[in-house]
């Protein structure tokens, strides 16, 4: 009897030893984002007009949140900079749904449009870097915001994944240079 248990149990071991290994995931990290559109993904140009495209829209226009979603690495960083009263800079530290549950329901209701005005780009292998000057303006208002969106990006073989997105609106105090302007030079 002593001798059967462990047979038994090496006997039922065996099957489970055998099997193949696990496939590695189709992304980069082992979690569920919702598919993305080939279009979306396919080049860094792509990616950053999707990225534009998935905020802008007039008011009463629900956004694609999916589509959103599935630009970015699961956990993937969104980062408002800005200015406090104290003449301090202090940063929002949001995953994607964060975003979405605080300035959705805002760009929604008042129409929002952002639009690329020029770009820099720095590649190196699977990595890249995109400073992306931007203006956005609100529907409701006419309001018009420029700044900078700092978008950090990894290619994963087959795909383009936005892995962070910090952003700065000028103000009072911070004015684009003229750089970072269309036709701007180094």
């Amino acid at each position: 009897m002593r001798l059967a248990l462990p047979l038994l149990l090496l006997a039922l071991a065996t099957p489970a030893l055998a099997q193949a290994p696990a496939t590695p995931p189709a992304q980069p990290v082992n979690f569920n984002v919702p598919a993305a559109a080939d279009k979306d993904v396919a080049s860094l140009d792509a990616i950053v007009a999707a990225l534009y495209d998935v905020i802008s829209g007039p008011a009463g226009q629900a956004r694609d949140w999916n589509r959103l979603r599935s630009l970015f690495v699961p956990t993937g960083r969104m980062m408002p900079v800005g200015v406090r009263p104290d003449d301090s800079a202090g940063m929002r530290l949001l995953q994607v749904s964060d975003y979405i549950a605080s300035s959705g329901p805002l760009l929604v209701e008042k129409g929002f449009h952002e639009r690329e005005l020029a770009r820099r780009t720095e590649r190196f292998g699977h990595i890249a870097h995109v400073f992306s000057t931007y203006e956005g303006k609100l529907d409701a208002d006419g309001h018009v915001m420029r700044g900078i969106n700092s978008i950090q990006l990894m290619h994963d073989g087959k795909r383009w994944w936005v892995v962070s997105l910090m952003w700065e609106a000028e103000n009072p105090k911070l004015s684009l240079p003229a750089e970072y302007l269309p036709g701007g030079k180094p």
